[in-house]
C-alpha cells in the first residue's frame, strides 16, 4: 500500500519478539525500535515505502509500473539487507 516499508515492519516485529515480553519491557523495547528506525532512516532517508520506491503502491497503475521496472528487486533487497544488518548490530 506504500506505507511503512515491509523490511521495517518485519524488523520491528523481530525487535518486539526479542526485547518484548510484558509491560515492564515496553519502554525499553520502544527505545530499541526507535533506534532501529533512526538508523534505517539515516541510511535510506525514510521508512515510508512510497518515498523509498518512488511509487504510490496503493495506485494500481503505479504498482504495475513499479513491477514492470523491477523496482522491488532493485531496491527492496537493499532495504531488507539494511534491516538485517541493523538488527544484528542491535543484538
Amino acid at each position: 500500500m506504500g506505507l511503512t516499508c515491509g523490511a521495517v515492519t518485519g524488523a520491528l516485529m523481530v525487535i518486539g519478539l526479542r526485547h518484548g515480553g510484558g509491560p515492564e519491557t515496553k519502554a525499553p523495547t520502544y527505545v530499541v525500535a526507535n533506534d532501529f528506525i533512526s538508523r534505517f532512516s539515516a541510511v535510506h532517508g525514510s521508512i515510508n515505502c512510497t518515498e523509498l520506491t518512488g511509487y504510490d503502491l496503493s495506485d494500481p497503475d503505479q504498482l504495475a509500473e513499479a513491477r514492470a521496472r523491477g523496482v522491488f528487486t532493485a531496491r527492496c533487497r537493499r532495504y531488507v539487507e539494511t534491516a538485517v544488518t541493523i538488527l544484528e548490530e542491535l543484538g
